[in-house]
């Protein structure tokens, strides 16, 4: 048997007809940005994430850094992010000219480590950037009760996290703003690059349109130095027929997930932890493994798609060599980096698919 680590055809032929719909009556109306499409999208969205205001623009990088810049972080100042993501969210705070701060996870969730935060803020210090990783809800209250304490912005990162959930309350409804990105691969993914950002401040997402549109509050009159970061109505139309959908799809993952986490049973395998307060979404899977290549080998050997979240951490990437940071610095983030394997997880797996793996990995020694 084969399976691979993502696909989409499960999802893109159940909603064969909606998408080319879509496709038809924006091709129909002739108006590619700034329509009737984008508007629809944008009140849904935010009603789905229990927030006032959502401002589509062009990606998930341009979600975090454009309210970042509406808030005024900006050179000199500093912005705290977990030592353990992907790239775009320390890029986003370079992107307005600020400095990223590393702080370590919890080795169980992979998330931020509350603990940890109060160490690293400096009077430099703007806000603080939680990303709920692979889906799985950060601690957020205190978090935001370190925020409140220290007057920072809160944004959250929630590029893996539509529709999770944090003690009953949606992820992206705690922060000052909160960014989601709408990639293929993501729970709600775009035919293309999309993102969004959501919050509850109105002044706030009134700046952060016209910051994705050139600066500009009506045409011709820029009162920023804006930049060109627009969700396009094709975008906003696919994305508007997939979103009523996302709950039944996010729980269909929950149920692959349960079947890993009941099913795998090799003391060389440490399963994901999920806490009390987290209702996640499974974006992605991840095990660690200390025999992480080995094992990667033998499921790949088996027909099993994998990958890796991610084999190298930020603070040794050559992009940010500046920093002066070096291996040893961060080391739980290390140890996730060098032991963290993501097994398949998409909407459509076969209980057989999913049996498959779990039946692969248990026989690995």
């Amino acid at each position: 048997m084969k399976v691979p680590f993502v696909s989409f055809l499960p999802m893109e032929r159940e909603l064969d007809k909606e998408l080319r719909s879509a496709f038809e009556r924006v091709f129909a109306r002739s108006w590619y940005i700034e329509g009737a499409e984008d508007k629809a999208f944008e009140e849904a969205f935010a009603r789905f994430c229990h927030t006032e205001y959502c401002v589509g623009v062009g990606n998930g990088l341009d979600a975090l850094m454009l309210p970042m810049k509406a808030l005024g972080i900006t050179k000199g100042d500093e912005v705290i992010v977990p030592s353990n993501t992907y790239i775009a969210t320390a890029l986003a705070v370079t992107y307005v000219g600020a400095t990223p701060t590393f702080v370590e996870p919890d080795i169980w969730t992979f998330n931020i480590d509350p603990v940890k935060i109060e160490a690293a803020i400096t009077e430099k210090t703007k806000a603080i950037m939680p990303v709920h990783l692979y889906g799985q809800p950060c601690d957020m209250d205190p978090i935001m009760e370190i925020a409140k304490k220290h007057r920072l912005y809160v944004i959250e990162d929630c590029a893996q996290a539509h529709g999770a959930t944090y003690k009953g309350r949606v992820i992206g409804s705690f922060g000052d703003a909160s960014g989601f990105s709408f990639y293929p691969g993501k729970n709600l993914g775009a035919l293309g690059d999309a993102g969004a950002t959501v919050t509850n401040d109105k002044a706030l997402a009134d700046k952060v349109r016209a910051l994705g549109n050139y600066g500009s509050d009506y045409k011709y009159h820029h009162i920023y130095q804006g930049n060109n970061s627009r969700l396009d109505e094709m975008q906003a139309a696919f994305l508007s027929a997939k979103l009523p959908h996302l709950e039944r799809m996010n729980a269909e993952r929950r149920r692959i997930a349960q079947m890993y986490l009941e099913g795998i049973q090799n003391p060389e395998i440490i399963l994901p932890y999920v806490p009390d307060y987290a209702v996640p979404v499974w974006h992605i899977f991840g095990i660690r493994c200390h025999r992480r290549e080995e094992l990667e080998k033998y499921l790949n050997e088996n027909g099993i798609g994998t990958n890796k979240h991610y084999p190298i951490p930020m603070h040794m990437q050559d992009c940010y060599r500046d920093l002066g940071y070096k291996e040893g610095d961060f080391p739980i983030a290390e140890e996730i980096s060098r032991t963290e394997l993501s097994l398949p997880m998409y909407y459509g797996m076969t209980v057989a698919e999913v049996q498959y793996v779990i039946n692969c990995i248990n026989s690995f020694h």
